[in-house]
C-alpha cells in the first residue's frame, strides 16, 4: 500500500482523480527547480508543481504555495493585484528553504474565468469592490476548488505543510481535504496605490491576514483604486 493510500484510509477523505507527468528540470530566474505537470481527470485542468530539489531546511514541513493562475498579474505584471509579486516572493522562499509551488490553472479571478474577471474589473472601475463586483455578476465571491490540489499534495507525500498564504480559507479547505497546515507563512508584499483598496477589501471582507500598515509603493501613471480577485 502506498503512503498516499494509507494516509487516505487513516483520514477517511475521498480521493480525487489526478494524473502525474514526468519530473523535469526547470532552471529559472528564481533558482533551479524541478517541475511536474498534473492533470485533474475530473475537469481536464492542467496544473504544475514547481519544487526545490533540496529537502526542507532543518527537517521542517515543506513550504507550499497554492498559486491560482492570474494571467494579468503573473504574465503582464498588472498593478491591479499583488499576484505576480506573491508568485515571485514564494519562488524565492522555496528556492532558499525548500518546498513546492503548485500553480493552479483554471482558477483565474478566484475561479470565475478571464472574461468574467474583465467584467468584474469594469464594475470595480464603476465603484464596486471586488466582492460586490462578483455579486453584481451573479457569481460566487470565490469559486475555486482545492480538491485536486489536495490530492496532488497527497500524491507527492506532502501531508503536513507550511502554507505560503495570507488567506485562511485555503488552510481550512486543505484541512477538510486531509492536508494538515502546521503554519501559515505570510506572503504579504508592499501595496500600491492601484491595489490598496482591493487589499483592504480582502482584509475587511474576506479575513485575509494582511497588515497594510506601510505606505503604498509609488504610483505609476494610470487609473487609481483598481482591484483584483486572487490569492
Amino acid at each position: 500500500m502506498t503512503t498516499s493510500k494509507a494516509h487516505e484510509m487513516s483520514t477517511g477523505r475521498q480521493t480525487h482523480p489526478v494524473s502525474a507527468g514526468p519530473v523535469v528540470q526547470l532552471p529559472t530566474t528564481f533558482g533551479h527547480f524541478v517541475a511536474q505537470a498534473w492533470t485533474d481527470l475530473a475537469t481536464g485542468a492542467e496544473h504544475l508543481a514547481v519544487s526545490s530539489p533540496l529537502p526542507p531546511v532543518a527537517g521542517r514541513p515543506p513550504l507550499v504555495r497554492l498559486h491560482s493562475e492570474c494571467l494579468t498579474g503573473d504574465v503582464f505584471g498588472s498593478y491591479r493585484c499583488d499576484c505576480g509579486e506573491q508568485l515571485a516572493y514564494a519562488l524565492e522562499l522555496i528556492n532558499e528553504f525548500g518546498g513546492t509551488l503548485l500553480y493552479l490553472r483554471g482558477q483565474e479571478g478566484r475561479g470565475i474565468g478571464l472574461a468574467n474577471k474583465m467584467k468584474a474589473y469594469a464594475l470595480q472601475e464603476a465603484g464596486f469592490d471586488t466582492v460586490e463586483a462578483n455579486e453584481q455578476l451573479g457569481l460566487p465571491v470565490d469559486a475555486r476548488c482545492y480538491k485536486a490540489a489536495a490530492q496532488i499534495l497527497a500524491d507527492m507525500g506532502l501531508h503536513e505543510i507550511r502554507l505560503l498564504s495570507n488567506n485562511p480559507d485555503k488552510q481550512d479547505r486543505l484541512a477538510r481535504a486531509g492536508v494538515r497546515v502546521v503554519e501559515m507563512v505570510p506572503t504579504e508584499v508592499p501595496s500600491r496605490e492601484q491595489n490598496i483598496r482591493y487589499l483592504q477589501t480582502k482584509k475587511d471582507r474576506m479575513d485575509h491576514r494582511l497588515v497594510l500598515d506601510m505606505q503604498p509603493t509609488a504610483p505609476v501613471a494610470g487609473p487609481r483604486g483598481f482591484e483584483h480577485e486572487q490569492d
